[in-house]
């Protein structure tokens, strides 16, 4: 059986990144954080096509996947992947349930109160001039592209979130670590901005 934290993702997922020549420059969490809310200050929801690779600590093979995500504040994402790793992920605040279709199946888990979309746009809502509680946050810039580091400090599913993106808003990739070894990353491309998204778009 295939459990929720294998597939998972992801709220509000998060990035190393293989940029070309600029050298990185590492910044304050605070600036990096700054700049995250200032990249999708203007953005009440999106969606774009991804390219999963999953790394499983009990396989050698990587499960590589097509899919689909879609995202609206202040706390919806859903994620969905295409055979031969079918599944559907949608998380509201900090709620994750997951759906996969080919084996009929749904479970459900609920993550910490602290990693809870709503809670981490609410503070980004607002000018960042100091760091959340519960976080340590690392942050970097290479040209326009920016990468951040989130590593919460109560021990649970995740041991990091990285998030790469462009000050224009576009995400770039996201990559999840996992404290039994997981690790995930999700490669963004087509970007939508705006749309007009619907709870109907938000549906296992």
């Amino acid at each position: 059986m295939v459990k929720l934290r294998t597939v998972f993702f992801p709220i509000l997922c998060f990035v190393l990144i293989f940029a070309p020549s600029v050298s990185a420059a590492a910044i304050s969490p605070v600036e990096g954080l700054e700049a995250f809310r200032r990249a999708f200050a203007g953005i009440s929801d999106f969606s774009a096509d991804i390219i999963q690779e999953k790394q499983l600590t009990l396989m050698k093979k990587k499960m590589i996947a097509s899919g689909t995500v879609r995202f609206r504040k202040p706390d919806s994402f859903f994620m969905e992947l295409r055979s031969p790793y079918a599944s559907r992920v949608l998380l509201k605040d900090n709620t994750l349930s997951l759906k996969l279709p080919n084996e009929a199946e749904r479970q459900k888990m609920v993550l910490p109160a602290e990693q809870g979309l709503s809670r981490w746009f609410a503070f980004l809502d607002r000018q960042v001039k100091s760091m959340p509680g519960g976080f340590d946050v690392r942050a970097e810039k290479r040209g326009t592209i920016l990468s951040l580091r989130i590593l919460p400090r109560a021990k649970g599913a995740m041991k990091e979130l990285q998030v790469t993106f462009r000050e224009d808003g576009r995400l770039i990739r996201l990559v999840i670590e996992e404290n039994n070894g997981d690790r995930t990353v999700i490669g963004f491309r087509n970007v939508k901005k705006n749309t007009g998204l619907t709870d109907k778009d938000f549906q296992l």
